[in-house]
């Protein structure tokens, strides 16, 4: 009983930060003392959120090194906008088709996250790097040579160029291969990214303290142990990578529908937006989900407040991964930690009995 109110007071407080951080910044906007910069962050700073607590539950909770993270939301950006494209004549409100736009990337996303976790959650370590970080560039690639159009026969496909897709008059090309999908409707806000992040934090809460949770994190933990008591190793494994991609999804139909025109671009869904998401997960530590959210937000907002160090960002990020994953694992940092808190845990108590 003491161990469910503890964990439901941890996870009242994970909440009560993100509805904090709402609160704050409509007071700041409201008194005109948010400023413009800040302003365009807000809706990104809730996608890195979601990204670093999705990631979370693949690389902390899991245990597995998964660099594909910018695939999954690659793929749940222009599944949504291209339903919000597709789906302007049949349905007119945005917000609804915003919303079914966020469904349906979550679902695709989710879906790409089992057929590729089939094969791939065999492997471990670097080549489950090696093979998740090969499927985000695929994606990346395969959309930027894809071109779809639609006229009054329905949909056309080509892998070459516009004039391969052999429409009619009345035609209208949705996705431009290399230069993405324009003219989708910038239906993200900051209350919008705050609920999906709270949406978020509750399922990846609730899995990690579920029966679940327990049998992910045996299989992290001793993979031989959980087997031999009866633990369906792949069934929890891909429960666990399928959520973290489909939130990678909803992270993606976010972003995307934070912006007019979307290209699938290096510096977008590339290699170094997989790292970035990683070194949020290992700089807040991993399987601590409050610490993820919070280096997402530092980390996001740092270099815009740091205009002149923004050249140097990811050498900064390359610096504070080896500096934590030293500080997590050296056996040294790892006995000077235990002693430090053994030294903070017996002032806590002297401090409490002269109190008492």
């Amino acid at each position: 009983m003491k161990k469910k109110n503890s964990v439901l007071i941890q996870n009242s407080i994970t909440y009560a930060i993100v509805i904090a951080c709402w609160v704050l910044v409509q007071i700041l906007t409201a008194t005109g003392n948010m400023t413009s910069l800040m302003k365009g962050l807000l809706v990104p700073l809730c996608i890195y959120v979601i990204l670093a607590v999705s990631l979370n539950l693949t690389v902390g909770i899991l245990g597995e090194l998964s660099l594909g993270h910018a695939g999954f939301m690659c793929v749940g950006a222009f599944s949504g906008a291209f339903f919000t494209n597709y789906m302007e004549a049949a349905i007119p409100g945005v917000g609804l088709r915003f919303f079914l736009a966020l469904l349906l990337g979550a679902a695709v996303a989710g879906v790409f996250g089992i057929l590729i976790g089939i094969p791939v959650l065999r492997l471990k370590g670097d080549y489950l790097a090696i093979v998740t970080l090969a499927f985000g560039e695929i994606i990346k690639n395969l959309i930027n040579a894809l071109y779809v159009g639609r006229d009054g026969s329905g949909l056309h496909f080509s892998l070459k160029d516009t004039l391969s897709l052999g429409m009619d008059d009345t035609g209208v090309v949705l996705i431009k291969g290399a230069q993405g999908i324009t003219g989708t409707p910038k239906a993200a806000t900051f209350t919008i990214g705050v609920l999906l992040v709270l949406l978020t934090l509750f399922i990846v809460l609730n899995l990690i303290h579920s029966r679940a949770g327990r049998a992910i994190m045996a299989i992290r933990d001793n993979r031989i142990a959980a087997e031999s008591i009866g633990i369906n190793i792949t069934k929890y494994k891909l429960m666990a990578f399928s959520i973290s991609a489909a939130l990678a999804g909803v992270a993606g139909v976010l972003y995307a529908h934070n912006l007019s025109s979307l290209a699938a671009t290096p510096k977008n869904f590339g290699y170094n937006m997989s790292i970035m998401i990683l070194v949020f997960v290992v700089l807040g530590g991993l399987g601590n989900i409050r610490g993820s959210m919070i280096a997402a937000v530092v980390l996001t907002m740092l270099p815009e407040l740091l205009r002149g160090l923004n050249d140097y960002r990811m050498l900064i990020y390359a610096v504070v991964l080896i500096v934590m994953m030293l500080f997590n694992s050296s056996p040294r940092a790892i006995e000077l930690r235990e002693v430090f808190m053994e030294k903070f845990r017996k002032k806590r108590k002297t401090t409490a009995k002269e109190a008492a």
